[in-house]
């Protein structure tokens, strides 16, 4: 387990150096707020480095918000790390501005040689919303533009570089339409927005996506705290199919992971044991928790003839 004790930890992510070394990118922001909820606008992104998942050394921070003015000069947010076939190493994250209050997230790059001093590329962000598809700031729609938590993979045939992110669509009922953004790029720099990988299926946003082969089954992992159907609310970490890891996700047909108090898991695997979630403890009997857990054993969830799965579609 991951605490800082004057710190709050939540969102975090994963990858291993050529030495076997896990490192984890985390969300953090001062217990001398008080208030948790006032964590989000202040938030930069941690690092650590641990050889077994579960005793982590902590490092010096990764990335902070930039110097104002600037696109992401109030908090950086979610992201995820991977090495480009130069061999530097790729961090992408959520980047939100002083300008418009926080409520428009981008996302932008930072790349390193070692994995420790980390430096921006260029001094805007990579990839942002297009209203072709996605909803832009609207305020009677909902609260924020959702544009975040990227998740990057290579393609499996070779075609370049795939990004998942946070995203909601343009049109239908506002408090289902939460989908999968996607953009492409042959260069991990260059990235083109294209259409979202799901339909909305009654979730407000879908949360830290990440895609994985389980079982020799593709599978999204996606966590949400936002629900249109009542029935669903005390499932928050839930599990979608696709014919591949490039989707398209069947989101309405998501099975729930059941957890009482993760949120924002990733998918790692924990050697001999097979596949483990880490996340973080939101509420405890209330109070906001705030630290990674160790992994926690992951089992592929059956589907499920109950009604979670039409009820996700909010009919």
């Amino acid at each position: 387990m991951l605490r800082l004790p004057d710190h709050w930890v939540w969102d975090s992510w994963y990858v291993q150096d050529d030495d076997g070394r896990w490192h984890v990118f985390f969300l953090r922001a001062s217990r001398a707020l008080h208030d948790p909820e006032r964590r989000h606008h202040r938030a930069s992104i941690g690092h650590a480095v641990s050889t077994d998942l579960r005793s982590w050394t902590l490092l010096p921070d990764a990335l902070v918000p930039a110097d104002a003015p600037a696109w992401d000069d109030l908090a950086t947010w979610t992201g995820c790390t991977l090495r480009g076939p130069d061999g530097r190493w790729h961090l992408y994250y959520t980047g939100v501005g002083r300008a418009e209050g926080g409520l428009v997230q981008r996302v932008g790059l930072a790349v390193s040689d070692d994995l420790t001093t980390w430096h921006r590329h260029g001094d805007g962000p990579v990839v942002e919303a297009d209203p072709t598809w996605y909803e832009l700031l609207d305020r009677d729609a909902w609260y924020e533009q959702a544009w975040r938590d990227p998740w990057v993979f290579a393609d499996p045939d070779g075609d370049g570089w795939h990004m998942l992110v946070t995203a909601r669509a343009n049109r239908g009922p506002t408090g289902g339409r939460g989908v999968i953004g996607h953009a492409t790029s042959p260069d991990l720099v260059t990235w083109t927005v294209r259409p979202p990988l799901s339909a909305p299926a009654g979730f407000g946003h879908l949360e830290v996506p990440q895609v994985a082969v389980v079982d020799s089954r593709p599978i999204l992992l996606f966590c949400t705290n936002a629900v249109a159907d009542p029935r669903l609310r005390d499932h928050r970490i839930w599990v979608a199919d696709a014919p591949s890891v490039r989707g398209p996700w069947d989101v309405a047909a998501a099975r729930p992971v059941p957890h009482p108090h993760l949120y924002a898991p990733r998918l790692v695997p924990d050697g001999d044991r097979g596949w483990a979630l880490i996340g973080f403890l939101d509420r405890v009997d209330g109070a906001f928790v705030g630290e990674l857990t160790d992994p926690v054993p992951f089992r592929l969830p059956e589907a499920d003839p109950s009604p979670a799965g039409t009820a996700a579609t909010g009919r």
